[in-house]
């Protein structure tokens, strides 16, 4: 790179003149015995008064390039400067604040008077002038300071334009490279619109730089012979508030194609449309070239306490005053004055960007002019005030808005005062009063009746009074350029801060950093959440935006994603010279897809190639004849089942091809129907995105395609996760890289008291989480200035050996700290502070670099920007770390529900639900079924008593000689019907359990526990329990005690006088019972009518009926009788069925995202004619065997789908035209799950 020297001291030779201040301590104390290292006067510059209004000058003779500076405190001495700012100028007037690159106003001073400080420039300065504006100084001493700058001369030519001239120059073609291109330049205005650069070519082509609103426009038209239609030109905004009157740096660098934009420090990059290479300009014109400096005296309003009072002629009639203010606040009190006289008041507020003028008279209603809009803005606006006899105006950028006559003043006088700004405390005795806080901004040429201020004098304390005021310098900066408001926020700023709008980004947090969705079905799916549609965001908090995909939450978890091409495709007349190509799009971008890919286990995605004399190789020379591309955008020649080395088929592998000869049923270029389907799993490669064909041009021959959705399971990060088994024992990761936002989320579980969870230095600056008590997560941090900490204390202890969640952010507003569901914490970033975290040492996981207060337990899922660092492979090659870590059912047991209980796997859990009555991962899935009239389901616990002891099924636990002291039972249940059994229990002994709904609508429970005895009734009226709503019941009997609950809300306790156990228990029955001898007569009567309605979650102790008729994991002593099926008990029919939970198989998804026109139409072909003959006969023969025929088809076809493999058929010419039939079909059940 190249490089030059530009560190010469510029001050020390300079002479004493060059050397000035705002005032001197006395002659020996003086601007000019300011220079670094020297003794002589008092050994340096002190000025009369110690305070922040102070400032030491030096005029450089002309313009230089400073690059460091360095200062010194008064030699010998107790005065010296700790911290102060720099300004520089062009000619000494209209000074500008110097910002470091992290938008650090302060410089660090002395600790003492003799040390030199230095400090670098970066970026360097070009100006005449430099001011040290001391903040902070030792308070046992005063103000004292020594100095040097260092840099370089600077000169640059000039050209002044004053909006009405032009400079024109004609560029040599043979000079102009046609693949790069520079242009650079510099300038300073006033002016906050107009062209700086117009560059034209022959064709149309051009390159306009223009000023607008203070900010620079790149307008970039590459001719309209050049642009396609669809194009606009080229329009890109950087910088702003440019009409400081102070110098911008512009570069436009052009390589082929890619243009660099940059103004300042600030950088854009894009592609340009079309060809910029040739462009053509003249030279002509008289401009000048010597840059005039304007002088005009901005003051700035540094915070709501800062004020200016100017004096004007007492009893001057009327008021009046002019000024120019630009701010980034919406409210703000600009003018006050008092009137003489009538002792009323004139108030000039900025409130909501709009101006309100405000004359209050005793007496009189107050007369209000609202005027502008929209006036915090940034921009300079000119208002000015008038109140005169009957007339009373505002002019707000040339606008008049006047009040009427009636409510103008009769004759009003001046008091002699004016207040700008604000309102100075009651300590002065003034009786300026506002509403609304102090004015933040900038002003410049106020003027009082029609006569111009002098801020100059003000600022040396000749005229008027003030606080907290920076005169003769405009100190406003756009807090929203750069944007640190990320993923498309919203920026907004106020004089001090500026403010992300989240709305509509799927991201939240100060600056729109964090993702609010999820970053896999994994992750959706451990939170409680069942199938369905879901955002996911693939890289958490990174660029990627988040897309819709369907999770299917089975015991595996599997991501679903769409493509535009699910239906099948059938190809004629393709050859080399004119290949079938089909091109699949999916709703993600390639990088969303990659990422998900990438994280997830494994994936999947079924290719299905029917094909009749149409081949995949070329025999005679090995060349493909057809192929797929995936996402790295490269041919693949192998096909569902194998893998890429190999370049076969299913067949191929497994030897079943229908000819030995060749690697694929395809290959043996019979005139038959033949396919090679199977599953596509090498992840690099998906998904599939084009598949080419093109050996479908010789007669007869004909291929067909179908692509199926891309289906992942599986998490890699979300299990994650490693052991530390000493407190010295640590991971170590290259260094975080999170300069602007950072965010770091983990899990962790201990026993131990506290620990370092991670730790990242820098020479000053760090990053440090850990466990500080057994109640205490602390997130520690420093990024320049001081070390802070934030604290999340729980009123439970963290070291209980459950999974917690830490969650820490970093910004440039603020550092938050979030553990588990409680309450987070923050801490406000501090105003114009330092704000990038820079480290440089390694990252340390579970200890830190001096290997003490390093952490016992388990840390799992660590993500750093979301990015995911792999534990479990740095702890496979790490003593004492060990990958994994086992016990999650401790902390996620609980979202196995209804009985089911939590099983650990190596990477995560699964909840068994052999013993619930519900099934789906979390046994949160009811089981259903609609009872047909007559129908009935009889569980038998024992088919005959004498084997009972021998029984190897779940009916083993009830013997004929065991005695039931104890049942539990629950059974929900919906219905129109009564009388109606719901449940029947009878033993060998005629013992029984009857629950009945009776003729009246009211539910019986009927207990018969001794055969001599009546049975014991509970009965409850309460209301009609057969309303066609969905009832719970709950019966828990312990002995002669039996405790019922209906509907989580009625709950009674009984005692049971008929016996306290139930005697070999022979079954167990739902719906009709046809023989129903030794039950009492309402029982008989109900059995008798048996239930017609839905049934639900029926559950005696750990036995299931309807689970086990409806889902048999083993051969169950079940017996179905009459019209039962499953359905859902929570929608009555006609309900949307949308709002049932619902876990589907893959091909219930693997219809189109959206209404596009398919590729191909599976139906259609070159062949109409041909195809219209087999469509009549088909058609004959579905009429004549309608829906046999279609049903059987169906389940031909989903059969095919779900067997995962390619399976050579011996009639693939029927199966294919069976599919062709049914597509249609097909479509329109996907399609119900789509958006």
């Amino acid at each position: 790179m190249w490089s030059y020297d530009c560190d010469d001291p510029l001050a020390s030779a300079l002479p004493p003149a060059s050397f000035s201040s705002s005032s001197e301590l006395s002659g020996s104390h003086g601007p000019g015995f300011a220079r670094l290292n020297r003794r002589d006067g008092a050994g340096g510059w002190s000025p009369l008064v110690s305070n922040k209004y102070q400032w030491l000058q030096i005029d450089l003779g002309e313009r230089m390039e400073v690059t460091s500076v360095a200062t010194q405190g008064g030699y010998g001495s107790s005065n010296w400067v700790t911290s102060y700012l720099l300004m520089f100028s062009d000619s000494g007037r209209n000074w500008k604040q110097y910002r470091q690159e992290d938008s650090v106003w302060g410089f660090s001073g002395n600790a003492n008077a003799d040390s030199v400080v230095y400090s670098r420039l970066q970026p360097s300065v070009k100006a005449r002038f430099l001011r040290f504006l001391p903040l902070e100084w030792n308070p046992k001493g005063r103000i004292g300071m020594r100095i040097e700058v260092f840099g370089c001369a600077y000169r640059s030519e000039v050209v002044d334009l004053d909006g009405k001239s032009s400079l024109h120059y004609r560029f040599n073609q043979k000079s102009l490279s046609p693949m790069k291109d520079t242009i650079s330049l510099k300038f300073k205005t006033m002016q906050s619109a107009g062209v700086l650069l117009h560059r034209a070519g022959p064709g149309g082509d051009s390159i306009t730089l223009e000023l607008r609103g203070g900010r620079l426009f790149l307008l970039i038209n590459a001719g309209e012979a050049k642009l396609p239609s669809t194009h606009s030109p080229t329009n890109l905004t950087l910088g702003s508030l440019l009409d400081d009157q102070h110098w911008h740096s512009v570069l436009i660098q052009r390589r082929g194609k890619q243009v660099n934009f940059t103004v300042d420090e600030h950088k854009s990059r894009f592609h340009a449309q079309g060809d910029l290479s040739y462009l053509d300009l003249d030279y002509e014109g008289n401009v000048s070239f010597i840059c005039s400096q304007p002088q005009s005296v901005p003051v700035t309003f540094l915070s709501s306490r800062s004020f200016l009072t100017l004096p004007a002629s007492s009893r001057e009639e009327g008021v009046s005053a002019s000024f120019q203010f630009r701010t980034w606040n919406a409210a703000g009190l600009l003018l006050f004055s008092e009137l003489q006289v009538v002792s009323g008041s004139l108030l000039l507020l900025l409130s909501d960007g709009k101006l309100k003028l405000n004359l209050h008279q005793p007496g009189k209603l107050p007369s209000d002019i609202i005027a502008g809009a929209g006036l915090n803005d940034g921009q300079w606006h000119s208002v000015s005030v008038s109140a005169k006899r009957n007339h009373l105006s505002v002019v707000v950028d040339g606008l008049v808005t006047p009040a009427s006559p009636s409510l103008g003043p009769e004759q009003i006088y001046s008091a002699g005062t004016y207040y700008f700004g604000g309102c100075p405390d009651k300590s002065f005795g003034s009786r300026c009063r506002s509403p609304l806080a102090g004015f933040q901004g900038c002003m410049r040429l106020i003027s009082i009746n029609d006569r111009e201020v002098d801020l100059i004098a003000v600022q040396q304390g000749s005229l008027g009074n003030f606080s907290d005021l920076q005169i003769d310098s405009c100190g406003i900066s756009d807090r929203c350029l750069p944007n640190y408001c990320e993923h498309g926020g919203k920026c907004s700023q106020s004089w001090g801060a500026f403010h992300c709008d989240c709305t509509d980004t799927g991201y939240t947090g100060a600056t729109c950093h964090s993702s609010i969705y999820e970053q896999s079905c994994e992750a959706y799916k451990h939170r409680g959440n069942t199938s369905g549609f879901y955002y996911i965001d693939a890289d958490g908090s990174g660029p990627l935006r988040p897309f819709l995909l369907y999770c299917n939450m089975t015991e595996t978890t599997w991501s679903i994603v769409q493509h535009n091409g699910s239906d099948l495709t059938r190809v004629r007349s393709a050859h080399p010279e004119q290949p079938h190509a089909g091109v699949f799009r999916y709703p993600a971008s390639a990088e969303q897809l990659q990422a998900t890919i990438r994280q997830a286990e494994h994936c999947q995605q079924e290719l299905a190639y029917y094909c009749k004399k149409s081949r995949l190789v070329d025999q005679q020379d090995g060349s493909p004849l057809s192929w797929w591309i995936g996402r790295t955008n490269e041919t693949q020649t192998y096909w569902g089942g194998s893998v890429p080395e190999l370049q076969k088929c299913t067949c191929g592998l497994e030897g079943t091809c229908i000819d030995a000869h060749y690697h694929c049923n395809c290959d043996a270029d019979r005139n038959e129907w033949t396919n090679d389907t199977g599953f596509l799993s090498y992840k690099e490669h998906l998904p599939v995105t084009k598949i080419v064909i093109t050996d479908t041009g010789r007669p007869h021959s004909e291929a067909a395609y179908k692509l199926g959705p891309l289906l992942c399971r599986g998490d890699t990060s979300f299990w994650n996760s490693a052991s530390f088994n000493t407190e010295a024992s640590y991971l170590h990761f290259p260094t975080f890289q999170g300069e602007i936002s950072a965010d770091v989320s983990f899990f962790f579980k201990t026993t131990a008291l506290s620990g370092v969870f991670l730790e990242n230095l820098g020479i000053t600056d760090f990053i440090r989480i850990e466990l500080r008590s057994p109640t205490t997560v602390t997130f520690s941090f420093d990024v320049g200035n001081g070390p802070f900490e934030i604290s999340v204390q729980s009123p439970t202890r963290f070291n209980d050996n459950q999974w917690h969640h830490v969650r820490v952010g970093r910004n440039m507003k603020e550092a938050s700290l979030e553990v588990d569901q409680l309450l987070p914490k923050t801490q406000p970033a501090p105003a114009d502070g330092h704000a990038l975290l820079q480290l440089n040492s390694q990252l340390f996981v579970g200890g830190t670099a001096t290997r003490q207060r390093g952490f016992l337990g388990c840390i799992r899922s660590l993500q750093l920007n979301g990015m995911t660092l792999d534990l479990e492979e740095r702890a496979k090659v790490t003593p004492g770390v060990q990958p994994g870590c086992p016990g999650h059912c401790g902390s996620y047991g609980k979202l196995c529900r209804h009985g089911g209980k939590c099983r650990e796997k190596p990477s995560g859990f699964f909840c068994d639900c052999s013993a619930s009555a519900y099934t789906g991962p979390f046994c949160s899935n009811e089981i259903s079924a609609y009872f047909g009239t007559g129908s009935s389901v009889i569980y038998n616990f024992q088919e005959n008593y004498s084997l009972s002891k021998n029984s190897s099924s779940h009916a083993a636990s009830f013997h004929g000689d065991m005695k039931l002291s104890r049942e539990m039972i629950e059974v929900s249940f919906r219905t129109t019907r009564s009388p109606s059994l719901l449940l029947y229990m009878s033993s060998f002994y005629k013992e029984y359990l009857s629950i009945i709904i009776a003729r009246n609508g009211s539910l019986q429970i009927r207990y018969k526990l001794n055969k001599y005895q009546e049975p014991d009734i509970v009965n409850f009226d309460l209301k009609n329990m057969a309303d066609g709503q969905l009832h719970h019941i709950k019966l828990n009997r312990e002995e002669d005690m039996l405790f019922v609950e209906i509907d989580e809300s009625t709950r009674r306790g009984v005692h049971l006088s008929s016996g306290t156990e139930f005697s070999a228990v022979k079954s167990l029955v739902l719906g009709r019972i046809l023989e129903h001898s030794g039950v009492d007569q309402d029982t008989a009567l109900a059995a008798a009518q048996g239930f017609t309605g839905c049934l639900s979650a029926v559950r005696f102790g750990h036995v299931a009926p309807l689970k086990a008729a409806l889902h048999p994991s083993h051969p169950a002593p079940v017996t179905i009788t009459g019209h039962v099926t499953e359905s859902s008990c929570v929608a009555q029919a006609g309900t949307d069925a949308t709002s049932r939970e619902r876990t589907h198989s893959f091909t219930d998804h693997s219809g189109t995202l959206d209404d596009r026109e398919p590729l191909t139409n599976a139906i259609k072909s070159d062949s109409a004619v041909i195809g219209g003959l087999i469509a009549v006969v088909i058609f004959i023969l579905l009429c004549i065997t309608a829906v046999a025929i279609r049903i059987y088809q169906q389940k031909r076809l989903y059969k095919r789908n779900e067997t995962k493999r390619s399976e050579n058929v011996d009639s693939a010419q029927a199966v294919l035209k069976s599919e062709l039939n049914i597509q249609n079909t097909v479509n329109e059940n996907q399609k119900e799950y789509f958006f």
